[in-house]
């Protein structure tokens, strides 16, 4: 009776999750479907404007030694008239940056131009304290922000300033690019990672009218519109997330520019992409519980509410995937229910959890490399694993947000890598080191027993799948304890101004 009641209890559980997934599935086919109706709608500005603005270009920063210097280079390369630009550095550093700060600042004033830091002691809210610290001294009345790891072109300002001359546009965001695409496997699935998400999700929402948010970094702010939305807030470790949808809330327009890309690194550590990971994610839920209420009560039309939950809510299918490692085990792959089964469950949601994956990655592979796409999405396997690699860090984000857990904004450290060639030296910024990688080792161990527990018994079809979750917890799990025992390659220091 216990064991009839047990399996009944697993059974539910196990379909709960599968539809769970499936609805995460359908709703990137949508996502595809909308990018693909409205990829020919590309943005255009009202007019021009006769009399550029005054711009300020906000760099927030800590403990960016190595890369500040190439920050700082590229921004006094931007195309824009001297007089009109306000370089602003938020600079909450505790190490030498501040002195390489300070030096790059004076080398840059002494030839012209305007250039103001702002060093806080007291790094109350994090990034979301350092750019309202920065807005309220601002000259500019456009914010353009940039994190210490982008490289702007030098066209940035002068192919996104004049969409602000509609008086209702109050954020334009650039695509980011990749320096250091090709420097190792993690680099290369992190970049196809992105790019499903940086072109067809954001041109999706832009185009088709829905809600999207500024990614952080690579943007440009109406002063005006940050301070009606309620300004930088730092309840939450998404504040980019946050202040998008208040600004949407409150009637301003976005506008997403995917032919405009602006260059960035890449994480090159696990430990430092999981930091990363779980920021994001975490900071993505807390925005959800914030705002989700705010959106249902609002009188926005009934799509764009839905869209909206889907965008806040798509981390939850980490801990959907968290919940299937744990739920599935040797004897669920055994042929039970034989083909009823396989038709009615098994592929739909094969077709909608699986397949949406791919078609996905492909079709932003495709759209941004046509003449090397195939070869790109040679990696596709290796980014599902990851994928699946990641389920836990990113489960534990989802459950920390969800149970008010509190933790302070880690900065996910870079290293001024472009170039394998680049040389490696010791690295004074090391990544949280959590205990994490021991579960993922025991489900690497687990997940190698059950696809040996396949093959022995003739489950031929699990076997690719039962690879992926065995090597996605086993390569993560590896280059997570890799990146605290090897030393991390640097960039040497930048040439000067």
């Amino acid at each position: 009776m216990h064991g009839s009641l047990g399996h009944i209890i697993w059974t539910v559980c196990y379909l709960g999750v599968l539809i769970g997934l499936s609805a995460y599935g359908i709703h990137r086919y949508f996502i595809i479907y909308l990018f693909l109706k409205n990829r020919k709608r590309g943005p255009v500005p009202a007019r021009h404007f006769e009399q550029l603005p005054k711009v300020t270009v906000q760099l927030p920063i800590f403990n960016e030694i190595y890369v500040v210097e190439r920050l700082l280079r590229s921004v006094s390369q931007l195309d824009y008239p001297r007089q009109l630009l306000h370089i602003q550095v938020l600079d909450d550093s505790t190490d030498e940056t501040r002195e390489v700060v300070a030096s790059c600042a004076e080398e840059l004033r002494q030839q012209g131009f305007n250039v103001q830091r702002i060093h806080r002691v007291d790094r109350t809210g994090f990034k979301a304290g350092a750019l309202a610290a920065g807005l309220e001294a601002a000259e500019g009345e456009f914010m353009c922000i940039l994190d210490a790891d982008f490289v702007p072109q030098p066209d940035l300002l002068k192919r996104t300033i004049h969409f602000f001359t509609d008086p209702k546009i109050g954020m334009i965001q650039t695509r980011w690019g990749h320096l250091n695409r090709g420097y190792s496997l993690l680099t290369r699935m992190q970049a196809i990672f992105l790019d499903g998400h940086l072109l067809l999700e954001q041109t999706a929402r832009s185009r088709s009218g829905r809600f999207f948010n500024f990614n952080g970094t690579a943007g440009l702010w109406r002063r005006s519109c940050i301070e009606q939305s309620g300004g930088w807030q730092h309840d939450t470790l998404c504040e980019d997330l946050d202040l998008s949808y208040r600004a949407q809330l409150a009637g301003w327009k976005f506008i997403y520019l995917s032919d405009v890309v602006t260059p960035a690194e890449l994480p090159v550590d696990m430990n430092g992409f999981k930091s990363q990971q779980h920021r994001w994610t975490k900071g993505s839920i807390q925005t959800c519980k914030k705002l989700l209420p705010t959106i249902w009560a609002s009188r926005l039309p009934f799509p764009i509410k839905l869209e909206a939950t889907a965008h806040l809510m798509s981390n939850f299918a980490y801990l959907l995937l968290a919940f299937l490692c744990v739920l599935l085990h040797p004897s669920s792959g055994a042929p039970a229910g034989g083909w009823l089964r396989t038709v009615l469950i098994d592929i739909p949601v094969f077709l909608a959890a699986s397949v949406s994956v791919a078609v996905f990655y492909i079709g932003a592979q495709r759209e941004l490399h046509p003449r090397t796409w195939m070869r790109e999405i040679l990696y596709l396997p290796c980014l599902l694993a990851l994928g699946i690699g990641l389920s836990l860090n990113n489960a534990r984000a989802v459950l920390e947000a969800l149970i008010n857990h509190k933790s302070d904004f880690t900065r996910t450290p870079k290293y001024g890598i472009e170039r394998k060639s680049q040389p490696w030296r010791s690295c004074r910024y090391r990544p949280v080191k959590p205990m994490l990688p021991l579960a993922e080792l025991g489900f690497a161990i687990y997940f190698t027993y059950f696809l040996w527990f396949a093959i022995v018994h003739g489950q031929f079809l699990s076997v690719p799948f039962l690879l992926m979750f065995q090597g996605g917890f086993l390569y993560v799990c590896l280059a997570s304890f890799a990146s605290r025992l090897s030393r991390v390659p640097l960039a040497a220091h930048a040439p000067p101004l």
